[in-house]
């Protein structure tokens, strides 16, 4: 096997202790041959990543490992690392014996750039100007890297990163994304998203989230749109740690591109007021008001995940968390809800019913202006209705009408078409309110809504 080291954050992680998964190779001859010799030993799937740079990947299922073998960049392993991102990844061990056993400690620390006394310092620094012109995503990079190793840059890299910031728009959305999808899911998610504001990557890649600065509000609210959101954010970071039984289950439940459903409806605070700028109102009477600003998120969203290449699952779990994130709250001057009000809340925000009604807590914990204790108490109040009804909902689904529509339009003598539809959605209602739970009793309602539809 030709000469080969162990490079980047898997050594990082290994000096702090941390849990390592992923291991990266460099190695001075053919990346394919080397790939090809470990995935033989570990009986694992081997494929290539890129043509261009001719990575290959080797999975190793039995260990939980994935081995990531790159051509050596440059003549020698120091020049390599010299054109690597920071110090803290810019170390190498050299890989003794087969790849096999192939592991972070191996081999004797190479540390030309001063990683190690980086780390001890949880300092991150950047390798330099060239390092972000190399790759524009490196700027958002070292936000994803102080939300998960909890590290602050020193002066020099803030500014160099400020300055390279908004070329970070120029990678593509993919890769974009996926750095946010680690920021946000990370331990320290809110300090790296301040640090992201001040420097100017959230103007870069999310400039719907930055239009939010110094947008004022109503007299309900203490802070500004921009404050408002991190503060929901924040709030519901506290409600998910909290979470147990049932509503742990489905916010642990996996959803789409790598993320949870709890995981996701963070990505769902984040965007959740972003039409707020575009619908921005201040009435006669000095009253700030937003009308609409949850239908044009909805659409704005939309633009946001085809931009940044996100699934269709994931796009329309944040548009509907964006779209019906107001109901519960409407809802609180309706109270006590009966069977049938609680039946169109759950139906109207199908399927995110558990998610919108979580997020809308934490919204409502985040509005603390006038009134703030009162109309806090009221909405959690009646939040702790719905949530068992939304669990409830989406454990089982609503209950089946109690008869199929060909049999209720031959009982009730009328073709297939809108009149059918509204009865039957009429009966589900019903249905859910135990007043049609059998066939009987469905087929005579339906004769009363026909002739007297308000009832």
């Amino acid at each position: 096997m030709s000469a080969s080291w162990i490079v980047g954050g898997a050594l990082r992680d290994e000096l702090l202790g941390r849990e390592v998964t992923d291991i990266d190779i460099a190695v001075e001859g053919d990346p394919e041959g080397a790939a090809r010799e470990l995935a033989a030993k570990l009986r694992g799937p081997v494929f290539q990543l890129s043509e261009a740079f001719g990575a290959w990947r080797v999975v190793d299922r039995r260990g939980g490992r994935v081995y990531d073998f790159a051509r050596l960049q440059g003549e020698t392993i120091e020049e390599d690392l010299a054109k690597r991102d920071f110090t803290v990844n810019a170390m190498a061990r050299p890989l003794v014996g087969s790849a096999a056993a192939a592991t972070p400690q191996t081999g004797e620390l190479i540390d030309p750039l001063g990683g190690q006394a980086d780390l001890e310092d949880r300092t991150l620094r950047v390798l330099g100007r060239a390092a972000y012109e190399n790759d524009a995503l490196r700027p958002l990079r070292l936000a994803r890297f102080a939300a998960e190793l909890g590290f602050t840059p020193d002066a020099e890299t803030e500014r160099l990163t400020a300055e390279a910031a908004p070329r970070v728009g120029e990678a593509s959305g993919e890769r974009v994304f996926a750095e946010l999808r680690g920021l946000l899911v990370a331990p320290r998610a809110l300090d790296a998203l301040a640090l992201a504001d001040r420097l100017g990557l959230v103007r870069a890649v999310l400039p719907e989230l930055a239009a939010l600065h110094d947008v004022e509000q109503s007299h309900y609210h203490h802070l500004d749109v921009y404050g408002h959101t991190l503060e929901v954010l924040e709030r519901l970071i506290e409600l998910e740690d909290e979470a147990s039984g049932e509503l742990r289950e489905v916010l642990d439940e996996p959803l789409a591109d790598e993320l949870t459903r709890g995981q996701a409806l963070r990505l769902g605070a984040l965007l959740h007021d972003i039409g707020k700028p575009a619908t921005h109102h201040v009435r006669e009477d000095g009253r700030v008001t937003f009308m609409g600003h949850d239908r044009l998120g909805q659409e704005m969203v939309r633009e946001i995940c085809r931009r940044l290449k996100m699934s269709v699952r994931l796009c329309r779990f944040l548009e509907a968390v964006t779209r019906h994130h107001l109901v519960l709250g409407f809802l609180v001057h309706e109270r006590p809800l009966d069977r049938r009000a609680v039946y169109r809340y759950l139906e109207r925000t199908s399927p995110v019913e558990v998610e919108v009604t979580l997020l809308s807590v934490a919204d409502r914990l985040a509005t603390r202006g006038k009134n703030a204790e009162r109309a806090i108490d009221a909405h959690l109040e009646l939040a702790e209705e719905l949530m068992p009804a939304a669990l409830e909902w989406r454990r089982k689904g609503p209950p089946p009408v109690p008869v199929r529509g060909d049999e209720l339009a031959e009982e009730l003598g009328i073709e297939p078409g809108p009149e059918l539809g509204r009865l039957l959605a009429e009966l589900a209602e019903a249905a859910y309110a135990g007043e049609a739970s059998d066939r009987e009793q469905a087929i005579d309602l339906a004769r009363t809504l026909r002739h007297n539809p308000e009832r």
